[in-house]
């Protein structure tokens, strides 16, 4: 347990910070989530709507840090070539 003040802070602020990543990771994936199962239903128009929504949301997370930017780069690859498979 933390004995100096700065320790506990560190603490409160470290949790804080927990949530507001988790926050952005959700929404990331959840935005993806909505692109294929788009794509799993055979909805082109509604997938390549929902892309730059998606795209947007893995962008932000990479810019702030929750994900890497190659982890972002390879999520960004994957929906483009699940809309581009549909033909």
């Amino acid at each position: 347990m933390a004995h100096s003040n700065q320790a506990k802070k560190r603490i409160r602020s470290n949790e804080k910070q927990r949530l507001h990543n988790k926050a952005i990771n959700s929404s990331m994936r959840s935005e993806m989530k909505r692109v294929l199962t788009a794509v799993d239903a055979g909805d082109k128009a509604g997938a390549e709507a929902a892309l730059p929504i998606a795209m947007r949301k893995i962008d932000k997370a990479a810019k702030t840090n929750v994900v890497h930017s190659n982890n972002a780069s390879r999520k960004k690859s994957l929906l483009m070539r699940a809309i581009g498979r549909m033909g």
